[in-house]
């Protein structure tokens, strides 16, 4: 069955998704930031099908993510190293965590806390506003169309009730 593919749509979330949208990838992401370097690695802590990993760290390595190295020439051998574009996934599953640990960790407590080395304290992923550092929370955000949403997407009347813009001019519609 071929998948449905997000990666034209006008939408970050969507085309994030598109990449890392199924249950296994982020788990791979997951065990690259614990230190898992190494195919046989990934699958052991997973326990997770060949076929099925090897799906995924290429698809990792095509969205740039991960970075497939030789790590050993007799016999041929790679690992697969965490890039820039990887280790910024970093908050992501900091913040899938934080949700975990709040609404599914049970009785037990956190399964795995986050040390802050600077500091020697644990710590949870928050996400705050970039200029004011106040808590992003859904109820004070408003979307809105950025620069890179498509101009005629922003005619249709659905679009124009999603971001608020019954009233407002063209000019002003998108984000400079």
């Amino acid at each position: 069955m071929r998948r449905t593919t997000f990666e034209n749509w006008p939408c970050s979330v969507a085309r994030s998704m598109d990449l890392l949208g199924d249950r296994w990838t982020p788990l791979v992401l997951r065990e690259a930031f614990y230190g898992i370097r190494r195919f046989d690695e990934f699958q052991q802590q997973l326990g997770i099908a060949r076929n099925t990993l090897a799906e995924r760290l290429g698809r990792l390595v095509e969205g740039g993510l991960l970075e497939k190295r030789v790590y050993e020439t007799q016999p041929l051998r790679h690992e697969y190293v965490l890039t820039e574009s990887g280790r910024d996934f970093y908050p992501v599953i900091l913040a899938i965590s934080a949700w975990g640990d709040r609404w599914l960790a049970g009785e037990a407590g956190v399964p795995v806390a986050a040390r802050h080395e600077p500091c020697g304290h644990d710590a949870q992923a928050e996400v705050v506003c970039s200029h004011c550092k106040a808590p992003l929370v859904w109820e004070e955000v408003t979307p809105r169309p950025g620069p890179g949403y498509p101009e005629r997407l922003l005619q249709r009347p659905d679009i124009r009730r999603r971001f608020g813009l019954d009233g407002v001019d063209e000019a002003s519609a998108s984000v400079s």
